[in-house]
């Protein structure tokens, strides 16, 4: 009997000997459930399309099948691959924390992809470092899609104005128009309109038409405008910029030649008179003559003109030159005559 009891003593010991031999040298084995997940389905989306550049909102829907609770953190990495040369042009990596069981996530990215050719967006999801699983989408010929609007990518962030001259209550202004191309490509050149319009009456004063040319991406320029405006008066400089038949773009500034001010320790106003002239810069400056907005002028017509001039010109100067020979010629021979009679009447007189 007594040996009968010594037994189950004895395998308690031998089974917390085992069980602290294992803990020591970390061979618990892990019992968990593995993780499953699944990439259900993928949603593309051009959010804002650009001149260079298309916007794009990617959302992958994400399911847990099984596994353990939450606390595993997981990320989704989204790649963009280049069709034409396979390489990779674009990644990002959003991390999404924990799943639950069962769980079904919708999880959107934005990515921004150059405006050509066609890509393969793959997304691959990480449970702790460890792959459980991708997907992917194909998108072409982005250089289709048509431009937002309002996106060209030039911005006006500054005008300037200054006097060139005052004659006959009319002011000539130069317009320093500042155009910054905050896109990532270089520009296209835009139709410029710079409009004059008084801020009472709404009356139109003045407008040109100009070119905004070809911008470096992240660079500013100026282009400068001449507009003939009466004095006296307060303007809205209006700065329309057309691509085709379309206005994308617009800013404006103010020239204030009649401002009002308050007058101290009274509410009503008074108009303040300003002397033009006093802004008018040194340089030598005339007025510009009045052109038509309409249709533009034949190119080289001076040049037809002057040609022609010159024709007109070489014609009479060969008709003057042949009449003058003719008449040198007639002389000549008339001079050749009475020379002829001359010696005739001489040979006579020596005969008698």
């Amino acid at each position: 009997m007594g040996s009968q009891r010594i037994r189950p003593i004895k395998i308690i010991i031998l089974i917390s000997v085992i069980l602290a031999c294992s803990i020591s040298s970390g061979c618990v084995r892990s019992f968990e459930e593995e993780s499953y997940y699944d990439i259900t389905d993928m949603d593309i989306s051009a959010e804002r399309t650009g001149a260079a550049f298309v916007d794009l909102n990617v959302t992958t829907y994400i399911e847990k099948d099984r596994g353990s609770p939450a606390g595993k953190n997981t990320s989704l990495l989204l790649k963009a691959y280049s069709l034409e040369s396979g390489l990779l042009v674009e990644q990002k990596e959003l991390e999404l924390g924990g799943f639950e069981k069962r769980e079904t996530r919708a999880v959107s990215q934005a990515l921004s992809l150059p405006k050509t050719g066609s890509y393969e967006l793959q997304v691959v999801l990480f449970e702790e470092k460890t792959r459980k699983s991708s997907g992917e989408i194909k998108v072409y010929s982005l250089e289709a899609l048509p431009a937002d609007v309002q996106e060209i990518g030039i911005g006006i962030p500054e005008m300037d104005f200054i006097v060139r001259g005052v004659k006959d209550g009319k002011v000539l202004i130069e317009s320093d128009i500042y155009l910054t191309n905050e896109g990532r490509a270089i520009s296209s050149d835009y139709r410029m309109l710079v409009k004059a319009r008084e801020l009472d009456a709404g009356l139109l004063a003045d407008k040109v038409w100009t070119k905004t040319g070809k911008i470096e991406s992240q660079t500013t320029v100026i282009r400068s405008v001449n507009l003939t405006i009466p004095d006296q008066y307060n303007y809205l400089v209006e700065v329309l910029v057309w691509n085709n038949n379309t206005i994308v773009k617009r800013g404006e500034g103010h020239i204030r030649l009649s401002p009002e001010i308050e007058l101290k320790d009274e509410k009503p106003t008074a108009v303040r008179e300003i002397e033009t002239g006093e802004f008018e810069r040194d340089e030598d400056f005339a007025m510009p003559k009045e052109e038509s907005l309409g249709e533009e002028a034949m190119p080289g017509f001076g040049i037809f003109c002057a040609v022609f001039f010159l024709f007109l010109a070489g014609s009479y100067g060969r008709r003057t030159g042949e009449g003058r020979s003719e008449e040198n010629r007639g002389r000549s021979g008339e001079g050749r005559r009475r020379s002829g009679e001359g010696n005739g009447r001489r040979g006579g007189g020596q005969n008698e």
